[in-house]
């Protein structure tokens, strides 16, 4: 007794301890926060360069971590990494016109991001030269993603080692079919449209004709945009970009300096000097390079208060019943912010900005029911970013207009619903068995995981999904003014870019961000200058994160070292867990490198 006593007084004490150095330790860190960030004064210099280093991921938005700055562990800092695009832009526009900055140099050789947003960039970067200040890049590896904002640049360095992929564009899904069979699960599918590929990874071990003719066609439509693209910029003919990349004839750094892909190949010192030069430092000072993270710090004198406000709803992952969560689209929290943005006075246009492969038929329809309701008192434009498909398609459908980059994926207006019979894996493997009774012929459809489901159960969940098809396409028909017969010719699921969507009637123009914000601010009669943006959801508080979010980034941190390699099938279990009801997305695992 006595032991026990002794040991329990012993936790007790050393709880409160642990305690204690816990509190004084995050005084400490939020000390160091204040002292660093809190009163720091950001000025430039004269002849700076905005340094953008964008060798990581590109998001809509990044919340403003305070630990970033300090020398901590990446569990305890919370970081999440990568750049929000809507920052991006911003610092390169107020670059344009700040007379301390000379130029960009521009690092991206290993940018995560998709076509649509570097798209974004691109034209970020391409506006920026009108002001005549130059942009270098430098890299030692340069994807083709990466390359396509590097082609803008005044100069193009190259390591002399280095290598540029330059040989097409590929797009592949990971199918999980023989592994389900090995452990004794069988997914029960129900779909409509043939196009609808989402479920393929679980029930085939390759494409299907039908999904591979739709990549085939997007994928082409995005890389003959691309080729264009980079033929513009460094002036080479389409036919020989493609000539290039179909030989695979350019394999170093000083082929692709013939073939004018680059205009240097150098290492850093020789590219430090060529900054130096081009921004008017002398040889012997300090390259005067500022960061994206500290230029956002600078006021930016374009920004003035406005009364009037276009109201930017942000959404962005996929799509989910209730509120969501990092990186998801919760239904019910963007149907509430557009609810609010609806009943502000001060709001005269509302933006959806949507970068989503879906998710929830039931969620998209509730937002797409505030859509509605919102466009009956103020413009209501949508802003397709790298892909707004099937559930993405459903938040936009409803809107005045949509706008769509010509690399968006977009259309994939279908839905289906998956389930999954554990039967062999729970009675044969694991030695599980399971008996009831019930009161009435489907009391246990519920209990479909552990047994094969009937012939009228069947009948009756096919019935549901075909019935969610009509809906969404008939909701889709009316937005966009079609007969619905011409709607579902260009349905069935099938994906998209914005540039094909545009010539089927899904999409009204290509643009980017802007174009549909000046769109909004033209049919809510705004002039330039006279109105400012307001972002929803409002981005949650660094404590609020460490309060709501702490233990679970803990916990992925510890599995994803764990796991390693396994990782990402581990993701995919959990991202099954989400399909819960009917649901309306493309499928989320296709990588195009």
């Amino acid at each position: 007794m006595w032991q026990f006593i002794k040991f329990t007084l012993a936790a007790i004490i050393g709880t409160i301890i642990g305690l204690g150095l816990l509190f004084f330790i995050m005084i400490g860190i939020f000390g160091m926060i204040a002292s660093s960030s809190g009163t720091e004064e950001v000025s430039i210099e004269a002849n700076s360069i905005l340094h953008l280093n964008l060798n990581t991921a590109i998001k809509e938005r990044v919340e403003e971590n305070p630990f970033e700055d300090l020398d901590l562990p990446s569990e305890l800092t919370m970081a999440t990494g990568g750049i929000g695009l809507f920052d991006l832009k911003e610092a390169i526009k107020k670059a344009k016109t700040d007379d301390n900055i000379k130029g960009i140099y521009l690092e991206a050789g290993m940018i995560g991001a998709g076509f649509a947003s570097l798209q974004e960039i691109r034209e970020a970067l391409i506006d920026f030269k009108k002001s005549k200040k130059f942009i270098y890049t430098n890299g030692d590896i340069y994807g083709e993603n990466a390359y396509l904002l590097a082609s803008v640049a005044d100069k193009i360095f190259l390591n002399p080692q280095g290598v540029m992929e330059f040989n097409g564009l590929y797009s592949e899904r990971m199918f999980y079919t023989k592994m389900f069979e090995k452990v004794g699960v069988k997914p029960e599918i129900f779909r409509v449209g043939e196009f609808k590929s989402a479920v393929e990874p679980y029930i085939l071990d390759k494409m299907s004709p039908a999904s591979r003719l739709q990549t085939e066609s997007y994928l082409n439509s995005i890389y003959n945009f691309y080729l264009k693209s980079i033929s513009e910029s460094r002036n080479i003919s389409v036919e020989e970009l493609k000539n290039i990349a179909n030989k695979m004839s350019i394999r170093n750094a000083g082929e692709m300096l013939q073939a004018k892909l680059i205009t240097d190949t150098a290492y850093f010192d020789q590219v430090e000097a060529a900054l130096k030069k081009a921004s008017g430092i002398e040889e012997k000072s300090k390259t005067r390079l500022i960061s994206l993270k500290k230029y956002m710090k600078v006021p930016n004198p374009n920004n003035k208060y406005n009364a009037d406000k276009i109201a930017i709803i942000v959404g962005e992952g996929e799509i989910i019943d209730g509120n969501g969560g990092q990186d998801m689209i919760g239904g019910d929290k963007i149907a509430a912010e557009i609810r609010k943005a609806r009943n502000d006075d001060k709001v005269k246009a509302i933006v959806l900005r949507i970068n989503s492969p879906g998710g929830s038929a039931l969620a998209s329809d509730k937002m797409w029911r505030e859509v509605i309701l919102a466009k009956e008192k103020k413009p209501v434009i949508a802003s397709m970013g790298d892909v707004a498909a099937s559930g993405g398609y459903y938040m936009a459908m409803g809107c005045d207009k949509i706008i769509a980059q010509p690399n968006t994926i977009t259309g994939s207006i279908g839905i289906f619903a998956m389930l999954f019979n554990a039967q062999d894996l729970l009675n044969n493997k694991i030695g599980l068995s399971f008996d009831g009774v019930k009161t009435s012929n489907f009391a246990d459809i519920d209990g479909f995981y552990h047994r094969q489901l009937t012939e009228a159960e069947h009948q009756i969940l096919q019935q549901s999904v075909n019935q969610g098809y009509e809906d969404f396409t008939s909701k889709a028909a009316k937005g966009r003014k079609m007969h619905i017969d011409s709607l579902k010719r260009v349905a069935s699921g099938r994906v998209w870019t914005g540039e094909q969507a545009q010539g089927l009637g899904l999409v009204d123009e290509l643009g980017n961000f802007d174009k549909a914000v000046e769109i909004a601010a033209k049919a809510a009669k705004l002039k330039e200058g006279e109105y400012g943006l307001k972002f929803y959801p409002q981005q949650q508080s660094f404590v609020d994160k460490i309060l709501k979010t702490g233990e679970a980034s803990l916990k992925e941190q510890s599995l994803r070292s764990e796991l390693g390699e396994f990782y990402p099938l581990y993701k995919e279990i959990q991202r099954l867990k989400n399909m819960k009801g009917i649901q309306a997305r493309i499928p989320y695992y296709e990588v195009i490198k």
